[in-house]
């Protein structure tokens, strides 16, 4: 029991450690799903998710779970047997989207490029002449690539554009409305600093008029939802599923952080700690993964230097400093490390530490 207590420094891909305010919400008393209360903490959430997200969308809400739920949510809802879905993968989860479209029923165009390097726009949208989905991941976890998902939507014609922006909100710069971004799903997990079990979700009211009326999922049906968030207000809400209430109120509270230090401030904190991690790596001799020009500052995928065993190096980081990072995904599994410094862990300190950590356990290891 008293190992499952141990503090963790979380620079694995996520979760990351969590900001002070969102773990003292988890302790408040707790409240029913439909108290006044409570309403007013779920609509506050939903205001500052609006912000993070860069929309005016009435239908901007945490979903209850995780960001594959949102993932499931955006596809099962927008498209229905027959519907043709353009889904650009440069990494595990541009796959995931694709598997989650399949599941739908639609005809998936999968628009493959390789991996560590951003999507390509005027391919993705020249794959089919009519999709009623385009579907990209902004930044995408298991390479450490940001895409440029404005320039997708600006070619994007009348298809519906949903991005995946797990890794990138609260911490790069997000603007759901002027990039045409149409459905929109996150995690809690990572740069919002708040612990995994939500999913922040946006569709605007056009989407929301062309979506499937009749899902394969009841949990995650947009109309029912849409009738206890965002389509309704004040308490008297139509009741759809016992909502997390201690996990939304911890979001608040992650959420009125980063309100409070301010967006601009936060990513350019993020940003600055990405790029110092970058820049030491490279100065202890080790080559990064992800294409310059489209790194992630949140999460930095770097090559494990050929006759280091990369499980060891973990291994021994975990033992001797408490300290995650995470293995590579896919085929890179053994070959690549991610490294995150999202939510708190984006500051000077933790480079220092990751660095000076990451030096010894590839030397002892």
């Amino acid at each position: 029991m008293s190992q499952s207590l141990t503090y963790r420094h979380l620079f694995g891909p996520g979760p990351s450690n969590c900001y002070p305010e969102a773990i003292a919400a988890l302790g408040h008393p707790v409240l029913g799903h439909l108290d006044p209360l409570f309403i007013e903490i779920l609509d506050a959430t939903c205001n500052g998710l609006r912000q993070v997200w860069g929309t005016a969308n009435a239908r901007t809400l945490p979903l209850s779970g995780t960001g594959s739920a949102g993932m499931e949510a955006a596809f099962v809802n927008m498209l229905s047997p027959g519907e043709v879905a353009v889904v650009a993968v440069n990494g595990l989860f541009g796959e995931r989207m694709c598997e989650v479209a399949r599941r739908t029923g639609a005809e998936v165009v999968r628009v493959d490029h390789e991996w560590g390097q951003p999507i390509d726009p005027q391919r993705v949208a020249a794959a089919h002449p009519s999709p009623k989905v385009m579907a990209a991941v902004h930044a995408e976890t298991s390479t450490g690539v940001r895409s440029d998902i404005a320039a997708l939507g600006q070619l994007k014609g009348d298809a519906l554009l949903i991005t995946d922006a797990v890794t990138s909100i609260g911490g790069l710069e997000l603007r759901a409305d002027d990039w045409g971004i149409d459905v929109g799903y996150a995690g809690t997990q990572k740069c919002l600093g708040v612990a995994p079990g939500l999913s922040p979700f946006t569709i605007s009211d056009a989407a929301f008029e062309r979506r499937n009326k009749n899902p394969q999922s009841w949990y995650l049906d947009l109309g029912l939802l849409g009738g206890y968030v965002g389509a309704a207000s004040g308490t008297a809400r139509t009741y759809h599923h016992t909502a997390p209430v201690a996990m939304i109120a911890s979001l608040e509270a992650g959420l009125g952080h980063l309100l409070n230090e301010g967006l601009e401030a936060v990513q350019a904190r993020h940003t600055a700690a990405g790029v110092a991690l970058q820049n030491g790596l490279q100065e202890m001799g080790l080559e990064l993964f992800a294409a310059e020009g489209f790194r992630l500052p949140s999460l930095t995928t770097v090559r494990v230097p050929e006759g280091v065993n990369s499980a060891a190096v973990r291994a021994y980081l975990l033992e001797h400093f408490s300290l995650e990072i995470g293995s590579g995904a896919g085929k890179f599994a053994s070959s690549v490390w991610r490294i995150g410094m999202m939510g708190p862990n984006a500051n000077p300190a933790s480079v220092i530490l990751v660095l000076g950590a990451l030096k010894e356990a590839i030397a002892k290891a």
